[in-house]
């Protein structure tokens, strides 16, 4: 069974490189789309998912943490 401690460092992990992911797509390939972020943009825009995509995956890997314990 994952720590809750651990469950914050994975999800903390995956939602940095998830940052990183989403500003070079924000800025680099939105301007194939029409839209041209500038980079201030590109990171407000990135900081929102951020924060969205952290919750999400600390919110779910506790919940099938929790799923798991009650099997036992």
């Amino acid at each position: 069974m994952q720590s809750k401690k651990m469950s914050f460092v994975e999800a903390k992990t995956n939602a940095i490189v998830g940052l990183l992911v989403s500003w070079l797509f924000t800025y680099f390939c939105l301007p194939l789309f029409g839209f041209k972020p500038s980079a201030i943009d590109a990171t407000w825009i990135t900081g929102c998912y951020f924060f969205l995509s952290f919750a999400r995956s600390y919110i779910l890997r506790r919940a099938f943490t929790m799923i798991e314990v009650a099997k036992k």
